[in-house]
């Protein structure tokens, strides 16, 4: 089958169970930009690619793969939730919140300090911080766009809660990468 099917053509296009809506139905503004956050996490993971930070890429393929789920479940209508259980589909689980929960506790709890300020992406000489920044940016979005949707409508109230916690992990993570840059950065100028 071509992916070029010309049914999106007139401005239309399918949700699960060929479902029907304007590609400006909330459900497709949601899932477009959860959509762009799995690509963002993909840089991210690009960027995290040396064989030291592999723990790092591991855990972001685990939130790429829940992403890809949880648009499922955002593409689904509620008249479908039945059927989408029925026919096995996962939803966002609460142990899948509190692991990300433990992990960005853990993070905060190694990082020892206590943030006042705002995050300046790119203050430091870390492209893989800046590319977090953006990813928890265009997670914001995703989870505004899915409040949208309504907790209601979407088969799981933890959706939302699920992003929101994505977006509290990649700030920590960039602010744990640019110490690590800080620190770096430090060591260099001591013996310039």
């Amino acid at each position: 089958m071509s992916i070029i099917t010309k049914r999106g053509d007139s401005g239309q296009t399918d949700l699960m169970y060929g479902r029907r809506v304007s590609k400006n139905h909330p459900r497709v503004v949601a899932n477009g930009a959860i959509d762009e956050l799995n690509s963002a996490l993909g840089l991210v993971r690009w960027q995290a690619r040396d064989e030291e930070l592999e723990p790092l890429n591991r855990q972001l393929a685990q939130l790429q793969a829940q992403l890809v789920l949880l648009m499922g479940e955002v593409a689904t209508m509620e008249e479908d939730h039945d059927r989408y259980r029925q026919d096995g589909f996962q939803i966002v689980a609460e142990s899948t919140v509190d692991r990300l929960t433990g992990q960005a506790k853990e993070i905060e709890a190694e990082l020892n300090a206590r943030f006042k300020n705002w995050a300046i992406p790119g203050a430091t000489d870390s492209l893989l911080a800046v590319y977090l920044d953006q990813a928890r940016t265009i997670c914001r979005r995703a989870e505004r766009s899915v409040l949208v949707v309504t907790p209601d409508a979407v088969e799981s109230p933890r959706t939302a809660v699920f992003l929101n916690r994505l977006s509290d992990y990649l700030w920590l993570l960039a602010r744990a990468v640019e110490r690590e840059a800080e620190i770096t950065d430090c060591l260099k100028a001591s013996f310039d």
